[in-house]
């Protein structure tokens, strides 16, 4: 089953590339648009896609868990990292730490879910933002801007606590604060709710800030 939307990039390794190649994408991530600036004049591309970004937790590979087998040290591990920009994490959307497979996990083969049923419940969300979007002119969740989240979209008092808490204390941005409500509303969607509750907005947090709380 094919599902509409925007290409999907991903880049393996990320912090093996170079920081201004990485910050090069800030930009049309957050406009949906590549802008190229000439002498002779500037042009306007489309660029509309989802990014995935994969990194080891070191340049060994070899932090996760308990990490007795890692051979970097701080230094490198600060290095290794720092060649992806705060700007660039702001603008990622769901920030998750993978733990290595154990021989465990073997045991539970065959007990994934079905990639059509996914694929399925994924295209009935996309439906339901169709339906409530369509009259701005928008598609996805992805699209609404930060004026209509808090304007027109505005939950109900007491539902955003957490969120507001955040971005007084500085743990959340003022992008990052919009980025998890659309979260929450593709969450609330696939749920088959009309809108979000705390609920979906403290696992749209949790989402967001998973990698950097292990």
């Amino acid at each position: 089953m094919s599902l509409p939307g925007s290409a999907v990039n991903s880049l393996d390794e990320a912090p093996e590339y170079e920081r201004r190649v990485l910050d090069a994408l800030r930009q049309p991530l957050e406009s949906g648009e590549l802008v190229i600036h000439r002498s002779a004049g500037t042009a306007a591309y489309p660029a509309r896609f989802q990014l995935v970004l994969a990194a080891n937790p070191c340049p060994c590979g070899k932090a996760s868990e308990k990490g007795m087998d890692c051979t970097c040290t701080a230094m490198m591990r600060r290095r290794y990292f720092g060649r992806i920009s705060g700007p660039l994490l702001d603008r990622v959307d769901i920030q998750l730490q993978v733990e290595r497979v154990s021989l465990a996990d073997f045991g539970h083969a065959g007990k994934e879910e079905d990639t059509r049923a996914v694929a399925a419940r994924v295209l009935a969300a996309r439906e339901r933002q169709l339906e409530r979007l369509l009259e701005m002119g928008l598609e996805t969740n992805s699209q609404v801007p930060g004026r209509t989240l808090r304007g027109e979209l505005r939950l109900a008092p007491g539902t955003t606590r957490i969120l507001d808490t955040a971005l007084e204390r500085g743990t959340l941005t003022a992008r990052g604060y919009d980025r998890v409500l659309r979260l929450a509303w593709t969450l609330a969607d696939l749920g088959h709710r009309d809108t979000p509750d705390v609920d979906h907005i403290g696992q749209a947090l949790g989402l967001r800030q998973a990698a950097t709380a292990t």
